[in-house]
């Protein structure tokens, strides 16, 4: 784990508690190095989402109405 680290106290369900803490025996990792992964990977899929919703912000909006006949039109429903 890197050098700067900062502590935090989280609460588990026991069921993920348990099963986080054999994983990382199984891995040979420590649980906190597990879960700040999935927290990064995670904050990296947020910056994705809002990435691509800056690109979108000029798409022009359609209803519901006009997706669906959008669909029907090229016999995709």
């Amino acid at each position: 784990m890197a050098a700067l680290t900062k502590r935090a106290t989280i609460y588990l369900d026991p069921e993920v508690h348990r099963t986080l803490k054999l994983k990382a025996a199984e891995m040979s990792r420590s649980m906190s190095d597990l879960v700040n992964e999935v927290v990064k990977r995670a904050l990296a899929e947020d910056a994705e989402d809002l990435a691509a919703f800056e690109e979108r912000a000029e798409d022009p909006l359609l209803t519901y109405e006009e997706m669906v006949e959008r669909l029907k039109e090229s016999g995709r429903i």
